[in-house]
C-alpha cells in the first residue's frame, strides 16, 4: 500500500456545478495507482462536494433552486411565530457570501470514494461535482489523498500493448 497528497485546483464559473469526475480519474491513472480509497476535500467555506446524477440536467436545476429557497440572500425570515426578517451580520463580501458559507455547511465539503482499475466506482448515472455557491469565477483548491495500490509493472506492460 502507498499514499500521496496532492492538491487539484479548479475554475468555477459562479453559481451552479462543475463535473469533475474525468479530471478525478485521470489523476487517479497518472498517479498510477490501481485500487484503493480517494478522499477528497474542498479547501474553501463557500463550495461543497456532492455526488449527483449526470443525466438529466434538470436535476442539477432543481437542486440549484431548491438550495436558494430554503438560503435566501440578504436576510431570512425565522421560525418563530413572530415571523421576524433577520438579516445577516456577515456582508462585507457580497450579498452571495453569507449564504455561500451556509449552503456550505449544509452539503459536503469532503467526500471518500474506493476505486478498481485506476476508477472510481460510481453508480451509472452518478458523477462528482464542484458545487460554487458564490456568483462569480472562483479559483477553487481540492486536497487530494489517495491511499491505495499502484499498478505493477506487469499489469502496466500489458494495458500498454
Amino acid at each position: 500500500m502507498e499514499q500521496i497528497f496532492s492538491k487539484l485546483n479548479f475554475i468555477t464559473n459562479g453559481e451552479g456545478f462543475t463535473d469533475i469526475t474525468d479530471d478525478l480519474n485521470l489523476f487517479i491513472q497518472k498517479s498510477n495507482f490501481d485500487s484503493g480509497i480517494f478522499c477528497l476535500t474542498s479547501l474553501h467555506t463557500s463550495c461543497s462536494l456532492t455526488i449527483n446524477e449526470n443525466a438529466d440536467p434538470n436535476v442539477l436545476k432543481d437542486l440549484e433552486k431548491f438550495i436558494k429557497s430554503i438560503v435566501p440572500y440578504n436576510c431570512y425570515t425565522s421560525l418563530s411565530k413572530e415571523r421576524e426578517e433577520i438579516y445577516y451580520e456577515h456582508f462585507q463580501e457580497g450579498e452571495d457570501d453569507m449564504p455561500a458559507h451556509i449552503k456550505t455547511a449544509l452539503t459536503n465539503t469532503n467526500l471518500s470514494l474506493s476505486f478498481q482499475k485506476g476508477r472510481l466506482i460510481l453508480g451509472t448515472w452518478q458523477a462528482i461535482y464542484l458545487w460554487e455557491h458564490r456568483f462569480s469565477t472562483k479559483k477553487r483548491s481540492i486536497s487530494v489523498h489517495i491511499i491505495g495500490k499502484k499498478k505493477s509493472s506487469i499489469y502496466s506492460s500489458k494495458q500498454s500493448q
